[in-house]
């Protein structure tokens, strides 16, 4: 996909956003832990990819919205590519399904743990992500986005999962 068609892509989410939020009775997303084990054989040295966007606060995980007609593993891999320029290499691991009610009435997470991938590039900022990065996922950046927080430390650190995104 072109620059310009993605910046096209996204102006239109933006716009429409607002009216599938009030049409569909239900939105659903897909997001991906991207794990990078550690190479020393620390269990404790996992490093996750997380990406910032420009239209909210701070690192999150990479992932979006399934679109119609895809399934939430083939929105998670079109995701990864346009967001970080990574491929999997195998199937991901389901790790949850989180109704973000707070954030958004009928929306709905699903998290995938992914093991098994490669990085085909390390893309450029854009419009949509203005940063992305490796970071300890025993310690995030001050500045992470509380679910995003919250899920690292029932993946990595055994806190009790919260059905709430």
């Amino acid at each position: 996909m072109s620059q310009r068609d993605a910046t096209q892509r996204f102006v239109f989410r933006r716009m429409i956003q607002p009216y599938w939020r009030m049409q569909r009775g239900l939105t659903l997303g897909a997001q991906g832990i991207v794990v990078e084990a550690a190479t020393d054989g620390a269990t404790d040295g996992h490093r996750v990819l997380l990406v910032k966007h420009s239209y909210r606060p701070g690192w999150c995980f990479p992932g979006g919205g399934v679109e119609k007609g895809e399934t939430v593993a083939t929105a998670l891999a079109r995701e990864l590519d346009e967001e970080a320029g990574v491929a999997l290499d195998g199937p991901p691991d389901l790790f949850g399904i989180y109704s973000n009610e707070r954030a958004f009435p009928g929306d709905h997470v699903v998290l995938y743990l992914v093991r098994s991938w490669r990085r085909l590039r390390v893309p450029e900022p854009t419009r949509e992500i203005v940063a992305q990065d490796f970071f300890a996922a025993s310690s995030p950046p001050p500045d992470c986005d509380p679910a995003t927080a919250r899920r690292l430390a029932e993946v990595f650190g055994g806190a009790p999962r919260d059905a709430l995104w």
